[in-house]
């Protein structure tokens, strides 16, 4: 502070610097309003920053006045601040020096009355519905007979407790409990990560994925049960492929979530009751239905045999069905005898028939007939032999003629097959020596894969092959007995050797025996 009696000082008020007029105004301010109630509508708030503060402003139809909350008080708040929500804010007012403006620090913030957060929930309720988030065509229906149920809910609370309790009464079943807040801040984000996380699960996997989700609490006030109106819990839980039943608080109590459900239940126990069935119901209603059932099947089984009965009656007896078979039979076999005397009779009749025309003249001038045709064939065929080989001997001429001019033919033909040999020769010679090459090259190649390839490339690195008696490869000592003879092959040759001991099999297994098995005794076949 300056002097106050300053010779160069016009008057006699007192000089501060910037800093000191600015302290006093943030003490003096902190001191007057150290603990007031705002009420206003929340302005520019978009979340919490990245060091976890939450900057906005608090207003009405007249003024504005900035509003900050520090990262502890906002993690105890019961209800997340929202954009145009009407809140009364209780804190101190302070100043910031370095630009000089004031601000409220909220120590605690709660809505202005029921009257805001109904209408803010109608504003939400029409906003979602909007994109169809409530429909009825999206509902979907619960399984009669689930095997797995998941329940979103706090662990220590009664609600779970009466859940399991009345699924344990009614039809006893696998119950999966995801653990979540159902108050405070965060909790609507820990529901909505449970039902996602309940429908990420495969339905084969180590933990079974459930077939219906109960998502519960008990009953609280409006602000209790304020995380089940969030918009993150209302889309998860509308986007949820498994049926889902709402069961938050009591019977009168209504929220969001309980729109964008598949079914709503008025209580936890009544959602525990819509899941599963009553087992005794279920046994009762299979055996009425079994009885049922046997009773339909007697009455059937008399309606048949009183049916074949009747039948029966209708039917003629066997002696009737077999009378006109068994007369016609006696009739046939009266006759057989007289029928096979007939055949007899005809049969002897059409061979004496055939007998009287086979007489000798008959057979001597069939011969002589045959004798004259042959004597005629031959004939005709010594004619046909003489044309044969008159015509084979012009053909012989010709065959002559034409080999004593085939000499010549064959000098030219043959000077023309050498000199086309000598081409041809020294065309395969040509390809014969590239054919050589390439198989030179593609062998020499093969060489080297091979020789990368062989084992005698890793004995050279310090290992052995151990071959048997037979020469053959032995792999595991379990393959060997004492005193086996066996040959040791190393990169530069072979040795032999005996072995000491036999090898254990394989999982510890006892050795066979080498003794011989006796004899089993054949018993006599006789």
């Amino acid at each position: 502070m300056s002097n106050l009696f300053d010779s160069d000082s016009p008057t006699n008020l007192a000089e501060y610097s910037v800093s000191e007029l600015s302290g006093s105004i943030k003490r003096t301010v902190e001191t007057a309003f150290d603990q007031v109630r705002v009420r206003g509508e929340i302005s520019g708030y978009r979340g919490p920053h990245s060091s976890g503060h939450a900057y906005f402003a608090l207003k009405d139809d007249r003024a504005r006045i900035d509003a900050v909350i520090w990262k502890g008080t906002f993690s105890r708040l019961k209800f997340r601040p929202e954009e145009g929500m009407e809140v009364i804010a209780t804190g101190k007012v302070t100043t910031f020096p370095g630009s000089s403006k004031y601000q409220i620090v909220i120590e605690t913030l709660e809505p202005a009355g029921a009257g805001a957060l109904m209408a803010l929930i109608e504003e939400r309720k029409r906003k979602l519905g909007a994109e169809g988030l409530f429909d009825a065509a999206r509902k979907q229906r619960l399984p009669f007979m689930p095997h797995v149920i998941g329940v979103v809910t706090s662990p220590t609370g009664a609600v779970i407790r009466d859940i399991l309790h009345r699924i344990s009464d009614r039809f006893q079943v696998h119950v999966l409990v995801w653990p979540v807040k159902v108050q405070g801040e965060g909790a609507g984000e820990e529901v909505a990560n449970a039902i996602r996380g309940f429908n990420s699960l495969e339905p084969t996997g180590a933990i079974p994925r459930p077939d219906v989700l109960i998502v519960a609490r008990g009953g609280g006030s409006l602000e209790d049960l304020w995380c089940f109106n969030d918009e993150i819990v209302v889309r998860a839980a509308a986007a949820s492929r498994i049926p889902l039943i709402s069961a938050v608080g009591h019977e009168t109590d209504w929220t969001l979530i309980d729109y964008a459900a598949d079914i709503r239940a008025p209580t936890p126990t009544g959602a525990a009751e819509m899941a599963v069935p009553v087992k005794a119901e279920l046994e009762a209603q299979a055996a009425a239905l079994a009885a049922r059932l046997q009773g339909c099947m007697n009455r059937q089984m008399d309606q048949r045999r009183q049916s074949v009965r009747s039948l029966m009656r209708a039917l003629p007896s066997l002696d009737q069905l077999l009378a006109l078979p068994r007369r016609r039979f006696d009739e046939v076999a009266a006759g057989l005898g007289r029928g096979l005397e007939l055949n007899t009779i005809n049969k002897r009749r059409g061979f004496e028939r055939v007998a009287a025309h086979l007489r000798p003249d008959l057979l001597s001038g069939r011969i002589a007939e045959r004798r004259q045709t042959l004597n005629e064939r031959m004939v005709r065929s010594e004619r046909m032999v003489e044309r044969l080989i008159d015509r084979s001997a012009s053909r012989v001429a010709r065959a002559e003629a034409i080999l004593a001019s085939l000499p010549a033919r064959l000098k030219a033909q043959t000077d023309r097959s050498r000199e086309r040999l000598g081409n041809l020769s020294r065309h395969a010679d040509t390809a014969i020596r590239h054919q050589l090459t390439r198989a030179r090259a593609e062998l020499s190649a093969q060489d080297r894969v091979l020789q990368s390839l062989s084992y005698k490339n890793v004995l050279k690195r310090g290992y052995a092959v151990i071959r048997d008696e037979d020469n053959r490869p032995v792999s595991q000592a379990a393959a060997l007995s004492a005193g086996a003879s066996i040959a040791i092959e190393f990169a530069d040759g072979r040795v032999g050797a005996m072995t000491t001991e036999g090898g254990d099999p394989p999982g510890g297994a006892k050795k066979r025996s080498t003794k011989p098995a006796e004899p089993t005794k054949q018993g006599s076949l006789f």
